[in-house]
């Protein structure tokens, strides 16, 4: 039985309104920088909550579950665009950027792949250890601390040229 207080997938509405306030932006930037695009961020996270609304019942913890689905999805973005830049003409797309990064700094995260892209911005935004991080990824901590090292070693060296 369906009552106001919970949805479909077994999710009580108020738990589900809390985690959206509290991880939505956080999951929208997450995103962002993996994707370069404000607005296929926002796409992304909103999938990504839909996605957990319609598995409610099946899963145990929101946070880990929606990070996985924000990196796959920006995974899959990502390939997307290459495809479609090989095969389309120049396309452009204004680009609106949040507030309170440095152009260098931006500069810099932009030319790193988006998996060292997702892992800096957990690893230091986010504050998070390698072990959730590798959930997110999808990849084991090891791998983690190899994608953090060399992020860190080409942002280091682009701002030392900068």
């Amino acid at each position: 039985m369906v009552t106001d207080e919970t949805v479909p997938g077994g999710l009580d509405h108020e738990a589900f309104r809390s985690v959206y306030a509290a991880h939505y932006p956080t999951l929208v930037r997450l995103a962002y920088l993996t994707t370069g695009s404000l607005a296929a961020a926002e796409d992304v996270a909103q999938e990504a909550f839909i996605e957990w609304f319609r598995r409610g019942d099946q899963v145990r913890e929101p946070l880990p579950f929606l990070r996985r689905a924000v990196v796959s999805r920006c995974t899959s973005w990502v390939r997307r665009r290459r495809l479609e830049r090989r095969h389309a003409t120049e396309v452009t797309e204004p680009v609106r950027r949040p507030d309170g990064d440095t152009e260098a700094v931006r500069a810099a995260l932009h030319k790193l792949s988006h998996r060292q892209r997702a892992a800096v911005f957990m690893r230091f935004y986010l504050d998070l250890p390698e072990a959730q991080i590798a959930a997110a990824l999808g990849c084991r901590p090891g791998t983690v601390k190899s994608l953090l090292h060399r992020a860190l070693a080409a942002i280091k060296e682009d701002l030392d040229d900068a």
